[in-house]
């Protein structure tokens, strides 16, 4: 009997991102995405100028702040708009959730051809992606590759966004253009100088999307048992998802949480560091995006960002700045830096508001 090319025991067999249909995501996501702010071509080239150029000269002081990347090559950043945004994150996302040479193939937005189950997962991610295309500032993503240097590392920054807050926020746009530049181009130094983040990354997210063959009532079994346990997890949904976890998962999970709120403070740390320097109104600009990180949302977009975990992104800048703070203050960023030295130098979840006793374990 001949098999359909796209039969269930095809997909299957396949990995839960190969299940996802992401060519059909970045069309869905292209076709929903809100369009942005309106300007004129001649704003639309000048603000892709002026990005470009301040992604450059970002570099030089973070580096210096740092201590990290000296001498390292400075690519060019990708200017984009959020359809070209909604592209490199359908080409990305496999990338990041695949196997340990993904980001050494030819990217390719659909790696495979899903079936019908595939492609309802391609409309729901395409519908994701239209949600972020508008929220999305700035990205580094170390996993896809480079179309100019054909090394692993792209630094994309999404001009509608950042013109639609630098008007909402009604600040410099020259400077904040450059404050944003801050911040994404501290996520770049930060994965160029230490390679290993990577792999770090992949393999701890890999491990929280392999699917999993347990039957529902052993399902319930464990969730009971963790319920019982006492054992810490994350307020609102994150917290749930670590309440259905395994336990090899929820340290997975564990592990993805502190590294995404070491980068995200470490890159606000460095914001603030470098800031007065270089950006004239930093203290006007910082002042205004924290009220609106704070701001109210509607009841949608309230459930939306919990569902994705954006609201705990939010908290992770608070946290992981507050942590980075501390650690420099104490004992300086060369001492700061072994942070970055291997897994096992890493902050523990229990560290990131005590980090006083990350000192002690790492530092002596």
């Amino acid at each position: 009997m001949n098999v359909p090319e796209h039969s269930v025991s095809d997909e299957s067999s396949a990995t839960p991102v190969e299940n996802i249909d992401w060519g059909l995501a970045a069309t869905v996501g292209k076709r929903v995405a809100r369009p942005g702010p309106r300007i004129t071509r001649y704003t639309s080239d000048q603000v892709y100028a002026e990005l470009s150029d301040a992604a450059v000269r970002a570099e030089g002081p973070v580096r210096e702040v740092t201590g990290l990347a000296d001498g390292l090559a400075v690519p060019a950043a990708q200017i984009l708009d959020r359809s070209g945004w909604i592209d490199a994150a359908a080409r990305s996302m496999p990338a990041m959730l695949g196997p340990d040479d993904a980001a050494t193939r030819q990217p390719e937005v659909r790696p495979h051809r899903p079936g019908f189950t595939g492609r309802i997962a391609g409309v729901q991610a395409g519908g994701l992606l239209a949600f972020l295309s508008s929220a999305i500032l700035g990205q580094y993503d170390p996993f896809s590759l480079d179309p100019q240097t054909g090394e692993p590392g792209v630094l994309m920054l999404v001009a509608p966004n950042i013109i639609a807050v630098e008007r909402q926020l009604r600040v410099d746009p020259s400077d904040f253009r450059l404050w944003v530049c801050l911040h994404e181009v501290t996520h770049r130094v930060q994965f160029s100088a230490n390679p290993w983040l990577a792999d770090y990354m992949r393999t701890n997210v890999g491990a929280l999307t392999g699917e999993g063959d347990e039957s529902v009532a052993e399902l319930v079994t464990r969730i009971t048992e963790s319920v019982r346990s006492g054992k810490p997890r994350e307020k609102g949904v994150i917290g749930l998802m670590q309440l259905l976890q395994s336990p090899e998962q929820y340290a997975a999970f564990e592990r993805v949480l502190v590294l995404g709120t070491l980068l995200e403070g470490h890159a606000d740390h460095v914001m603030d560091a470098v800031g007065p320097a270089q950006v004239p109104t930093v203290a006007t600009i910082r002042a205004a995006f924290d009220q609106r990180r704070k701001a109210p949302r509607n009841p949608l977009q309230r459930l939306i960002r919990a569902l994705i975990g954006m609201d705990a992104k939010m908290a992770q800048y608070v946290r992981g700045k507050a942590f980075v703070d501390h650690v420099v203050d104490r004992v300086g960023m060369d001492r700061f830096n072994t942070v970055w030295s291997s897994p096992e130098t890493m902050p523990l979840m229990s560290e990131i508001d005590a980090p006083d006793d990350w000192i002690e374990r790492v530092l002596g």
